[in-house]
This record gives C-alpha cells, structure tokens and sequence, in this order.
C-alpha cells in the first residue's frame, strides 16, 4: 500500500510526529503483522509527546531559567540548611498550584539561584508558566516601560505568568517607584500565581530594604 499521500496529508495538517511515525512503521518489516488499532495508537501517542515536548520547550524558553537546574540533581549534601523533606514537597509544585509564595533566604553561595531556577523547571515540566528575573533587572524594565508608556501593559504580562522568581531580592533599598510597583506586583498576585524569592537578606530586615512601615 502506498503511504506516501496519507504522510503528505498528515504533514499538511500538522501532525508531523504522526507521519513520521506512519512511515517508520511502513518500513518496519516487524510492524506488518501489527494490529491496526496499535498501529492507531502508536500514532497518536507520538504526536502527543511530540506536542507535549514543545510545549515545554516554549515553556523553558519564555522562563528565562538563569541556570540549567533540576530537582533531580540537587546535592543534599552540601551544608546549606536545606531541609530535603521541604524541598521535596516543594519540588511537587503543589504550592504553585495552590498560587503560594516562597522565600529561599541564605547567605551569597549557598545555591539559592540555583535552587530556584530547579523548582521554576520543575513548574515549566508540570504544565506551569514561568518567568525568572533577576530584581535589579526587573526594576529596570519597568522603570523603562513607565517611561515608553507601557507599565501597565507589562505588569499584566507579570501578573499572567504562573510562577514569578524575583532573584537577589534586597541589596539596595526600593526607591518611591519601585516600592509602588512592587506592590502592585505581589498585590495582583493574590491567589492567582505564585512568587519565589531569593535574598540574601534575612526577613527581619526586609523592611529596611522596603522602606515603607505601612507595607512592611
């Protein structure tokens, strides 16, 4: 039987994985003696891995992770404090799913970027959108947006991601504006997407960096 049209369709229709997987098994000497209904779902189980594979692609992609990380490569060896039951029920992403925040505090060198950047790729791996951002980056970004006009355009964008890692959080106080989209920020996030961050700053002094006895 001539398959070469039938690929060609499914090409057209935008079922790559399923037309090459249609002439694999064509060629495949072992496949003809196959029932159809497998060959029907051999077929549909390639095209959605395929699919699944570039969903999450763009998912890392559009993330920005700063690190390649994964939770499975995590060393609990390493005397940093982490508590491995945590981080485990952490690496579920229950807590994103439950639109939770998270804080990863220590001192410069213990991983905490790392450690974030591993649980925003589990996020990505478990269907979630993710957008990573060092915070003195952040800051300029929407510091340039308000001056081109498009603030509000951009922390909309923010307040769609799924799970927002702000890195480094801390070292300088918040001048007037940063504090006031900053809380807008957290405030458009309220049981609808998760925050992580990392500082090297302890959160008893938090409020030092916000400067704004009201917010803190």
């Amino acid at each position: 039987m001539l398959i070469h049209p039938t690929v060609d369709r499914l090409r057209s229709l935008g079922l790559a994985a399923m037309a090459d997987t249609l002439a694999e098994l064509q060629n495949n000497p072992e496949a003809a003696g196959m029932p159809h209904a497998h060959w029907l779902g051999l077929l549909v189980d390639r095209e959605v891995t395929a699919r699944d594979n570039r969903r999450l692609t763009r998912r890392l992609t559009s993330a920005k992770l700063r690190q390649v990380a994964a939770i499975e490569n995590v060393d609990y060896r390493t005397a940093r404090g982490l508590d491995r039951s945590l981080f485990q029920t952490l690496a579920t992403c229950q807590w994103v799913r439950e639109a939770n925040h998270l804080v990863i505090v220590g001192p410069t060198g213990t991983g905490k970027s790392w450690l974030a950047c591993a649980l925003g790729n589990k996020a990505c791996r478990d269907g979630f959108s993710v957008l990573y951002k060092r915070t003195s980056r952040l800051f300029a970004d929407l510091a340039q947006a308000r001056g081109e006009g498009r603030l509000a355009r951009l922390i909309a964008a923010l307040e769609r991601v799924n799970l927002l890692i702000l890195d480094d959080w801390g070292p300088e106080p918040l001048t007037a504006d940063q504090h006031r989209d900053l809380l807008e920020i957290v405030d458009d996030r309220y049981d609808k997407g998760s925050l992580l961050i990392t500082s090297q700053v302890p959160v008893s002094q938090w409020h030092d960096v916000i400067a704004e006895p009201m917010t803190s």
